[in-house]
């Protein structure tokens, strides 16, 4: 009984003290726990496909993934024929329609995507047979055909032109483009004259010379037996013609010369893309590695980032900022700190990203920052390898990369034993100042005077101007004057003279036109109804109507079905300023209308008119010879999102004494639609069922 009282006790003694403990001190970690990765199980085919299979049979799953790891190549004049060849691999093989074949594949349940050099597939471990059958012979003997080539080099070309207009598409292109140079392969792009170069002849000899086994391999990782996939990967790819991948060479990049300010001219742009980048020799076997990407992640690699932190929460400059820290065994990697912000801070948010980049060279780490970034790190690693593709990658980096079969295994003994000196050390040896290039796509008009300014350490930085292909180009005139006597309301006035006359514009009561094109397949019809006060359009596919706005008295709502959505109200505030038989009526009449200069459209002088709104911006385009109006283009910003908004107009007809552009281009999503004028109907008797 003593003994039991003397065991209760002592239990009792040791919850007190246990409740002494002091809560407010973090434990001091314990050791880095091992990581368990299971190691692939190998073999080679005769053609050079190396194999490689991990059997996890927790799930009934399996997943297949083909590599090709060839040194990267310019396409030079063809650019483009990469991606062509992607989007027509996966059509069928030449035993196998298109329709057939993707039947089957949803029918199993399974996934087969292709890329240019690789492939993926995802099945049920009951269906890996013969989903590895169908990626085989999908990759060995693909279905080219011109009808299939003829249908994607169309979409791409529509694409490309969808993103002429997008400041984000065009940063992205002038950001490579000038790191590179046009002539190395990350440095081209494509073009509508490079897709139109590229034939099916093309697409065939790119896919016979680099789609092939010599550096392939293939991973398979699920519920399956060893014995039984290397049956399966033989029989299915030993027919796979051994070939070796052409290559060939070209200059090594270099960073600019001196630090400086590369700046794009997007005069429609509401935001600029701010882009502070230089080139970096970091490699996955280096021993540094770890070191550069804590740096990284400190500096802007998450939202608990110092660019974060300073140009969205402190600043209120952006949505976000962030950096990235890449790494290439072929060539010269990029380290890019970025962030899209409002024209009027453009020169002060790349202030900000200089200063930042500057401090993290400069100075140590906080010792909290070091303990967050790993933190970060050790969480998404031990997140990744619950999904199966992780160990793939991982198996497949360890095989291409050079690194340690052990690589993975002590990723996190590793991680923790960065020291802040570490830190530093990565940042001062892979991050510079002294040559990088700060690319900024935005309004010239708005940010370039403020640009010329920006200095760092006391040093100003040089600006130098390009065009949207990364060519030098000279300053633009953005004080060009105007002629005298030119303003909003001439430009207006001889608007409505060249399309009939003052006088017969004021005889319209009301107004509907028609429009009509094509896209995805499908019949797009754009039917606008106006009178002085109120306003709808609707748009039909295949003659049905999909959706709907309307605008009439102090209602404005969207149309889907039988629902009606109400838009927000300073939608609301924006639009009353445009209402009227034409825009032009109400903006003839805003205070806040501005005539900002002019700009070449289609090669010829257009005036433009900037109307500023709540939600809605608005830019409006008026041949300078012949008045009428030859483009209009909107920025809408709703909820912290936006989306532009751009429309053509071609070819005006005469309709009962009023001219009417016969040929509107604009977009829905990425695709570029044509429309032509169905009908133009002028003072038909309305009334208030036809804005419901």
């Amino acid at each position: 009984m003593k003994n039991l009282y003397t065991i209760v006790l002592l239990a009792c003694m040791s919850f007190g003290a246990q409740a002494q403990i002091d809560r407010s001190i973090i434990p001091e970690p314990g050791p880095s726990p091992e990581i368990n990765l299971q190691e692939p199980q190998n073999f080679e085919l005769n053609n050079g496909l190396k194999v490689m299979v991990v059997e996890n049979n927790k799930l009934p799953r399996v997943s297949i993934q083909l590599r090709i790891d060839n040194p990267p190549i310019a396409e030079g004049d063809k650019a483009g024929v990469s991606s062509l060849t992607a989007s027509l691999l996966g059509n069928g093989s030449k035993s196998i329609s298109k329709d057939d074949y993707n039947e089957e594949i949803d029918f199993l349940g399974a996934s087969i995507n292709f890329g240019s050099q690789s492939a993926f597939a995802n099945s049920l471990s009951k269906y890996f047979p013969r989903i590895l059958e169908l990626m085989a012979d999908a990759a060995i003997n693909p279905n080219f055909t011109q009808e299939e080539f003829d249908k994607e080099k169309a979409k791409l070309i529509t694409g490309l032109k969808t993103q002429e207009k997008d400041v984000a598409s065009i940063a992205g292109r002038v950001q490579y483009a000038l790191a590179y140079g046009t002539q190395h392969p990350y440095g081209e792009f494509v073009t509508e004259a490079t897709v139109n170069n590229v034939t099916l002849a093309d697409v065939i000899k790119f896919y016979e010379d680099r789609f092939v086994s010599a550096n392939a391999y293939l991973v398979v990782i699920g519920d399956v037996n060893f014995d039984e996939v290397k049956e399966l990967v033989t029989k299915n790819f030993t027919p796979w013609t051994k070939a070796v991948p052409s290559s060939l060479s070209y200059s090594r990049p270099s960073d600019a010369l001196f630090t400086q300010i590369n700046f794009v001219d997007m005069p429609n742009a509401v935001q600029s893309n701010v882009s502070v980048q230089s080139l970096v020799d970091l490699k996955m076997k280096n021993e540094d590695y770890l070191d550069a990407l804590l740096a990284n992640r400190i500096l802007g690699g998450s939202a608990q980032a110092r660019l974060f932190l300073n140009l969205r929460e402190d600043k209120g400059y952006t949505y976000g900022s962030y950096s990235s820290l890449g790494n290439d065994k072929y060539a010269p990697a990029i380290f890019r700190a970025s962030a899209s912000v409002r024209n009027a801070v453009t020169d002060s948010a790349t202030v900000e990203i200089l200063k930042e980049l500057d401090k993290i060279i400069r100075e140590p780490v906080t010792d909290e920052e070091l303990k967050t970034a790993k933190a970060e790190y050790v969480g998404s690693f031990v997140r990744a390898l619950e999904r199966p593709e992780t160990i793939a990658r991982y198996a497949l980096n360890i095989e291409t990369e050079g690194l340690s079969k052990d690589f993975y295994k002590t990723y996190l003994e590793r991680l923790n034993s960065v020291s802040k000196e570490d830190v530093q050390q990565a940042a001062q040896k892979y991050l510079s100042l002294e040559k990088t290039r700060v690319v900024v796509v935005g309004k010239g008009s708005d940010v370039a005077e403020n640009l010329e300014k920006v200095d760092i350490n006391g040093k100003r930085i040089p600006v130098r101007y390009y065009s949207k292909t990364a060519e030098k180009v000279e300053k633009p005139n953005y004080d060009a004057a105007l002629p005298d006597g030119v303003n909003v309301k001439s430009v207006i006035e001889n608007y409505f003279e060249a399309i009939g006359g003052k006088s017969e514009v004021d005889k319209i009561e009301s107004l509907m036109l028609v429009y009509e094109g094509e896209a995805m397949g499908a019949k797009i019809k754009t039917e606008e109804k106006r009178t002085a006060d109120k306003y709808a359009q609707t748009t039909y596919m295949n003659d049905a109507p999909m959706m709907g706005v309307i605008a009439k008295g102090d209602e404005l709502y969207m149309k889907q079905g039988g629902n009606k959505v109400p838009l927000p109200p300073e939608m609301k505030n924006d639009l009353k300023s445009a209402m009227g038989i034409f825009p032009e009526q109400g903006i003839a009449l805003n205070q806040k209308a501005k005539l900002t200069g002019t700009e070449k459209i289609e090669g010829k002088d257009a005036y433009k008119i900037e109307v500023p709104g709540e939600a809605v911006q608005a830019t409006y385009f008026y041949d300078v010879e012949s008045g009428l109006k030859v483009k209009e283009t909107s920025v809408i910003t709703v909820n912290g999102q936006t989306q532009n908004q751009e429309v053509s107009y071609k070819d005006y007809q005469e309709v009962d004494g009023i001219k009417f552009p016969s040929v509107k281009v604009g977009t829905m999503g990425p695709q570029q639609i044509e429309s032509r004028l169905l009908e133009a109907v002028i003072n038909k008797e309305v009334t208030d069922a036809d804005f419901d």
